[in-house]
């Protein structure tokens, strides 16, 4: 599709209604009214990468399909990207190859800036609350216009007044002597994040300015992206933090740690194994060798134990996913909310490649597992298959075509 420039134009701020339909209704991740833990429910990809004017809504299982080149992967790195601002990280940390983020055939404006825009709606007990954000690109990477809503209600807005300045004006809802606050903000953070630093809560203007933020954050900040890599797990690995990383490199390190520590959620591990792996499993376990390394191992309760290294790449990324379900945020190297209860969280599991090399029946039984833990209101899946006919009509399942 042919895509013009990105305006990074900012605009006046004032407490004005949301236009968009979506910000009046009031949307839940689960059924039954208002969720209690925050989550993100729609992502919009105003101008990236090869989307534009793209929204999706997100239920707590969500496929992204289509065919190579599409943009599955993109929308994965969008959502991490703003998961990892909403954590507080710096821009460039966010988006380590901007340019790939351009919209295709955007032209430079005048300035010779070129960007992209991005945003979510995340859902909660202050209902849906929506964040954008504008990224200047080039000729230097910042944030230049953020703006975050809620209940058709601007709380805050920022925007490049200066190019010269290495700031952004910020307003924010006030409801008190003065109906905005405006203060310069770094242009290298998400303003949304470091409101709590800035936002005395004094008035029920500001107070509702935090909860919205706080509520945007929460939703954002426990997000683990997980691409299992086979290639990694096979050999043994030293013992360490047993926290798994993305590619799940450290498997074993991380079973030699959860096996003693939660014998339920272990045997739940074992159970799912056995509905991916071939021929029979009585346990999943890891042993340390003389190096101070260990391996991962499946016994087959008749004696015999196969090591995880030689089984086929469909069934050790089935393995690995399986691990990522029935875990937490304690368990993967994901940055949480540490001032949040875990009870008042949810942990978002981004999968690219989800169905890669996987067999039907992996696919349905990783399918069953996530919509049974989603279930559960603590974890979610967004994820990217390059085909979604094999979960066409499962309950709690969202499914996301996306064409050429």
């Amino acid at each position: 599709m042919a895509v013009s420039s990105v305006s990074l134009k900012p605009s006046s701020v004032s407490p004005k209604p949301d236009t968009n339909p979506s910000s009046g209704t009031r949307r839940s991740c689960a059924d039954g009214g208002l969720p209690e833990r925050p989550c993100v429910t729609e992502l919009r990809l105003s101008a990236f990468a090869g989307h534009r004017g793209a929204g999706f809504g997100l239920g707590a299982v969500t496929l992204f399909a289509g065919p190579s080149g599409v943009g599955k992967t993109g929308a994965l790195r969008a959502y991490e990207a703003l998961a990892r601002l909403g954590g507080g990280a710096e821009v460039g940390e966010a988006f380590p190859d901007p340019a790939a983020c351009v919209p295709d055939r955007a032209r430079p404006d005048a300035q010779r800036r070129r960007g992209f825009r991005i945003g979510c709606t995340a859902d909660g007990p202050e209902g849906p609350v929506r964040l954008d954000v504008a990224v200047q690109a080039e000729p230097e990477l910042r944030i230049v216009g953020e703006r975050l809503t809620a209940g058709g209600l601007v709380l805050l807005e920022t925007a490049l007044r200066d190019p010269a300045r290495r700031t952004v004006q910020a307003a924010w809802h006030t409801a008190g002597s003065a109906s905005v606050t405006r203060a310069p903000l770094p242009d290298d953070r998400l303003g949304t994040a470091m409101l709590p630093l800035r936002v005395a809560g004094k008035t029920d203007g500001q107070r509702r300015v935090l909860a919205a933020a706080e509520q945007m954050v929460v939703a954002l900040r426990s997000v683990f992206a997980c691409d299992p890599r086979p290639d990694r797990m096979r050999a043994p690995v030293p013992t360490g933090s047993g926290r798994l990383l993305g590619g799940c490199d450290n498997l074993a390190d991380v079973l030699w740690r959860t096996r003693a520590e939660c014998v339920r959620r272990h045997a739940q591990l074992v159970d799912a194994v056995r509905g991916g792996c071939t021929g029979a499993v009585a346990d999943l376990l890891a042993e340390p060798l003389g190096d101070g390394t260990v391996h991962a191992l499946l016994d087959r309760g008749d004696g015999f134990r196969t090591s995880l290294g030689r089984l086929g790449e469909g069934e050790l990324r089935y393995v690995a996913l399986a691990l990522v379900l029935l875990t937490g945020p304690g368990v993967l190297e994901v940055d949480t909310a540490g001032e949040v209860p875990a009870a008042m969280q949810s942990l978002t599991v981004l999968a690219d490649g989800f169905d890669r090399s996987l067999d039907p029946r992996q696919r349905r039984e990783l399918l069953r597992l996530a919509v049974r833990m989603a279930g559960r209101g603590h974890i979610r899946l967004v994820a990217a298959v390059s085909d979604a006919s094999w979960a066409a009509g499962a309950d709690g399942v969202t499914v996301v075509h996306l064409e050429p």
